[in-house]
């Protein structure tokens, strides 16, 4: 199932970005870090080689995902050039402290009275850019939700006298070119419900869990892994729920909602969607087709 997301806001928002990125020094790219590639928006990468400005990316979510996937990620980021890497949970005031000071290390000539650092939070809906602003600011000054695309508008504060965040609504990109990434951004809820079907995002979800995270499978829903595909590990979550619908049939949207909620939020367990090893391996074998752009 190819997914496409580009409500009318972004379009705006991604034109005030390109603007904004004239007068900024770093840009912080907060990331989920259970899909930190497939949820790094190509957009922000072509304005920032445009502008050649530096990248603090910030693997949010840690607590979520899966550790050793985290890590090797974080080696692979690092690697890249006017790139630093940190896995940080934005509602963890500690880790939020580091982040004004790496920032200040990616642009050294910047931080003084006379020259404010200028920081910009960028990323996609939903991944916790807002959290990480009022956590910056100390205080509540960005609306923070549960759903995509809570924040519509360019906002920016002052977080002392010789540094300025502006924080920026998700923004996603006109083509989703890879339909795995439009699934793993769908089940980790940075795509609004009106453009998947859940049960489909579901049984793609489960398809990874269970060759990844099978035990977490069968601990959760007391189901056995072996042989089973995403479609019947929704089967068997209704099954365990008791979720029926007339005529004594399982309920799989229900069953869809619940598993995809139980990854949303921790309750399966830690896990990660995708490492560098496996996105190598995902773009080596992509077979594009007419309709995919260059």
């Amino acid at each position: 199932m190819a997914i496409q997301w580009f409500p009318g806001h972004m379009l705006s928002a991604r034109k005030k970005a390109a603007e904004t990125m004239e007068r900024i020094d770093v840009v912080i790219e907060v990331l989920d870090a259970r899909v930190p590639a497939a949820g790094s928006n190509p957009l922000i990468h072509e304005l920032l080689q445009h502008r050649q400005r530096p990248c603090l990316k910030i693997l949010n979510k840690t607590d979520l995902a899966d550790p050793n996937a985290t890590k090797a990620w974080l080696e692979h980021f690092n690697k890249q050039k006017n790139v630093h890497a940190l896995a940080l949970s934005c509602k963890k005031p500690g880790d939020v402290a580091k982040v004004p000071g790496l920032c200040l290390k990616l642009a050294p000539h910047r931080g003084t009275t006379l020259k404010p650092l200028r920081m910009m939070i960028m990323g996609i809906p939903n991944v916790g850019k807002s959290t990480l602003m009022n956590a910056l600011l100390k205080r509540r000054v960005a609306l923070v939700g549960n759903e995509p695309a809570v924040t519509k508008n360019q906002q920016s504060f002052e977080l002392n006298d010789h540094m300025t965040l502006i924080d920026t609504p998700g923004l996603m990109w006109p083509k989703i070119k890879y339909d795995s990434d439009g699934l793993m951004l769908a089940a980790s809820h940075s795509i609004g419900r009106n453009a998947v079907i859940d049960e489909e995002v579901a049984a793609f979800l489960g398809d990874i869990v269970l060759a990844r995270y099978p035990a977490l499978a069968t601990q959760r829903y007391g189901c056995p892994a072996e042989g089973m595909d995403g479609f019947h590990l929704i089967q068997a979550v209704a099954k365990k729920r008791g979720y029926r619908i007339k005529g004594g049939e399982p309920d799989l949207e229900k069953a869809a909602l619940t598993f995809l909620q139980d990854y949303r939020d921790g309750t399966l367990g830690r896990v990660s969607l995708e490492t560098p090893a496996s996105r190598e391996k995902m773009l080596q074998t992509f077979i594009p087709t007419n309709n995919d752009s260059e």
